[in-house]
């Protein structure tokens, strides 16, 4: 083998290991966490539960799902920011955990904008859900009924203080003059079974297959939505716009998957296109639908930072305007 030929086939060969060494960077073998911020059962878990294995597809590689409740969603939050930022684990969030967390919770450090939204992947309703026993059938009627008890609050729950459902009845509150008494848990399913045995009042959540399935067993009632229009998946519920004491409502609640801020672009941008791929999975689609939450709409990457821009605009106003504090 002469010199020149010799030398071609060895640059031949380290380019070829060089690109499959890129390859492999790219799509490694490990697995890729999907992280919950919330314990298993409630509707962020259902999410997850949806996306993982369709996802999975797109990216090549296996997506575990891991649970992690605590601090309003931002023990979850904090794990996925220690972890490298190598597109290994994804965050599974929304308002409640990255934006609201850091206002309400001094123990929180983490900022939003530590984050990075790859692509909001769910949009779902948000609900009033009382216990069954509770003399009321619509939202005027709880609303009278708070005025009526003021001598023994009505006691609602969410999922933690400065969570967006501690937030919105903040504002009820305000904008009625009624007064509540607010009961904090750790997720949507040990609240949820709460109220199903009648220890809480009533709370906002977002609706969920369970809670559907729990209010026809009539072991709960859903009053109203918060929605400007009752949704297309709802459309039995009124929205609480439609109202006398809160026509001025309308909020809903999404879901996101987000990375470390300082992912690498080009794994933003793999994780990105995947994303959007399994929003357009017909199955995504229809067991999103079942759990009455609709697929969002596409985005780019820089519609999605102008997004979560406007909504951490948002959430901070209302944090403001009801003067939360960092406890």
């Amino acid at each position: 083998m002469n010199k020149p030929f010799f030398l071609r086939t060895l640059a031949l060969a380290a380019g070829l290991w060089l690109c499959a060494g890129t390859a492999w960077a790219q799509n490694p073998v490990k697995p890729v966490t999907l992280m919950v911020p919330y314990p298993a059962g409630g509707p962020s878990d259902a999410i997850a539960r949806i996306f993982n294995n369709a996802l999975g597809k797109e990216l090549g590689q296996q997506v575990l799902v891991e649970n992690l409740g605590g601090v309003s969603g931002a023990l979850a939050a904090q794990k996925v920011l220690a972890a490298p930022a190598d597109g290994q684990i994804i965050f599974q969030g929304s308002p409640n955990e990255v934006i609201l967390s850091p206002l309400a919770n001094a123990a929180v450090k983490l900022k939003t904008e530590d984050f990075r939204l790859v692509h909001p992947v769910a949009d779902a309703v948000m609900v009033f859900v009382t216990r069954k026993d509770l003399g009321v059938n619509s939202v005027d009627e709880l609303i009278a009924l708070a005025r009526k008890s003021a001598d023994r609050p009505l006691t609602y729950g969410s999922v933690g203080i400065g969570s967006l459902y501690h937030l919105i009845l903040e504002q009820v509150q305000a904008s009625t003059g009624i007064a509540l008494q607010h009961v904090p848990y750790k997720g949507n399913a040990p609240l949820l079974q709460d109220i199903g045995g009648g220890q809480v009042d009533f709370a906002v959540l977002v609706y969920s297959a369970a809670m559907g399935a729990l209010a026809e067993q009539g072991r709960m009632k859903v009053i109203g939505q918060l929605g400007a229009q009752r949704s297309e998946l709802l459309k039995n519920v009124p929205a609480a716009s439609e109202s006398q004491a809160l026509k001025n409502f309308s909020y809903k609640i999404w879901t996101g998957f987000m990375v470390p801020r300082n992912t690498p672009e080009p794994v933003v941008t793999r994780l990105h296109a995947a994303i959007g791929k399994t929003l357009q999975d017909p199955g995504v689609r229809a067991q999103l639908a079942a759990q009455t939450q609709l697929p969002s709409p596409p985005m780019s990457l820089a519609e999605s930072a102008k997004f979560f821009e406007a909504e951490t605009a948002r959430y901070r106003a209302i944090a403001r305007q009801i003067n939360l504090q960092p406890q």
